[in-house]
């Protein structure tokens, strides 16, 4: 078993890790929300880190960190970010087994259901309908057309430059439809849906957001 990574003690910070499902949509949101929010703190790169991964299932995530969780000192934070995908992907069995070990081992979880899109669509507009997988909700919701009339030709899930098109404004306005949507669509759900890969709509990215303002507050001063 590899040993724990040892800090001087006075230097001991702790670290953000973030595990993301894509390699592309999600690390690129993230690394421009970085830029955008943090943009002079030369010491970022060093506490909040989106780890490269090719793991790209819920299990995998999570059994990634865990591995992580026993290499890094403690007191360092870990994150998951995956996408809830069609039942027909993944069974409800499937994601009960990721988000149980995540929880047993205090390991964050940002999940968005259907996918990924449904925390970019709310950047311009409340999101109450159900997607089925992201073809679906690529094709059948706005977000291409609010893409266009930002000057993005398409929306395309590797561009590099999907965060550019939102302002801070934008991202506030996210914040506050995610939280409503959620409620909602807890609200509606059967009583024995009782988890969040069970509700769709849903996401809980704006929840790593504000975790990585916190974070930020705490420990980059």
């Amino acid at each position: 078993m590899p040993k724990k990574i040892t800090r001087p003690t006075k230097n001991l910070k702790p670290i953000l890790h973030i595990y993301c499902e894509g390699t592309k949509t999600e690390p690129n949101y993230l690394n421009g929300y970085l830029d955008t929010f943090f943009p002079t703190n030369r010491r970022l790169l060093k506490v909040i880190k989106i780890e490269p991964t090719e793991k790209n299932t819920p299990v995998q995530l999570v059994s990634v960190a865990m591995k992580a969780q026993k290499e890094f000192p403690d007191g360092d934070v870990f994150w998951v970010v995956y996408d809830r995908e069609s039942e027909q992907k993944y069974a409800d069995k499937f994601h009960a087994t990721a988000y149980d070990r995540a929880e047993s081992k205090g390991i964050f979880v940002a999940l968005s259901n259907v996918c990924f899109e449904v925390w970019l669509l709310l950047h311009f507009q409340d999101v109450t309908a159900q997607y089925n997988n992201y073809d679906d909700l690529r094709s059948s919701s706005a977000l291409r057309t609010k893409c266009k009339e930002r000057k993005m030709l398409d929306y395309d899930k590797g561009d590099m430059s999907i965060f550019s098109i939102f302002t801070k404004g934008d991202i506030e306005l996210a914040r506050r439809r995610a939280k409503k949507m959620n409620a909602l669509t807890e609200q509606s759900a059967n009583a024995s849906q009782t988890k969040p890969y069970q509700w769709n709509p849903y996401t809980d990215i704006y929840k790593l957001l504000d975790f990585i303002d916190n974070f930020a507050a705490e420990n980059l001063n």
